[in-house]
């Protein structure tokens, strides 16, 4: 018997979005379905960012429509999506600095039923055992990796169902770059949805089931992560390779 398709967790057609006199998207569509890891890639600049911004709310499109679990979002507001599920990790991470790290965690989790709130609390430290160990520092003294876990673990104290991810890895050692992939591919395995921004395209398609590319604002190619690992055009402009 045929595969039965995924029911779609986020459909977008026709995406208009600008800053100023600046169109920043072009038009664009994607889909993510429930339960994939699709990873949006391209060059700074391209409008990943821009993309992101629009599908939570935090800009306003010129055009389009964007539905997340089969409703239109126009009107919902940010607070409204983390509400239903849909939660950004945003690009330079957004720690609030001047709090713990535990005061940062339970952040993530202000719109949530407090008896939850200390089973994730453990599960996200069983992700990130450095969160654990520091959790009454101030979110402002970590590294930039340790923000960036701070932040992960902030987005999965709201109970995700569709993760955004801007730039994971950006700024991190190896190391740390490899650490939160893991915990990406890990997130995914139990069974959040994710959306991964990320030029690092690699990285970014090693772990995705599919994938689109992005350039000066459009959506230039998309497929099968796999197909477009090996895809000379994508080798050539984003892996280096001629």
């Amino acid at each position: 018997m045929p595969e039965v398709a995924r029911p779609l967790m986020l459909q977008v057609q026709g995406l208009w979005v600008a800053y100023g006199g600046i169109q920043a998207v072009k038009g664009i569509s994607l889909e993510v379905r429930e339960g994939e890891l699709v990873s949006l890639i391209g060059a700074n600049g391209a409008g990943k960012t821009t993309t992101l911004k629009a599908l939570t709310a935090m800009l306003q499109p010129q055009g389009g429509r964007i539905e997340y679990a089969g409703q239109a979002i126009a009107g919902l507001g940010s607070w409204g999506l983390v509400a239903r599920g849909l939660v950004m990790v945003p690009e330079g991470r957004g720690t609030f600095t001047r709090m713990s790290i535990l005061e940062n965690l339970q952040m993530g989790a202000y719109l949530r039923p407090e008896p939850q709130v200390e089973e994730d609390l453990e599960q996200v430290y069983a992700l990130f055992p450095r969160l654990k160990e520091r959790q009454a520092q101030l979110a402002g003294t970590l590294s930039g990796g340790e923000q960036q876990m701070l932040a992960m673990g902030r987005a999965l104290m709201a109970r995700p169902r569709l993760l955004l991810l801007d730039e994971p890895s950006m700024g991190l050692s190896p190391i740390m770059v490899d650490k939160i992939f893991e915990v990406v591919q890990t997130i995914h395995r139990q069974g959040t949805t994710v959306l991964l921004v990320e030029q690092n395209a690699s990285r970014a398609l090693a772990v995705a089931d599919r994938a689109y590319v992005m350039d000066s604002g459009e959506m230039t190619m998309s497929g099968p992560a796999g197909e477009l690992l090996h895809d000379p055009r994508v080798r050539a402009a984003y892996l280096g390779e001629c």
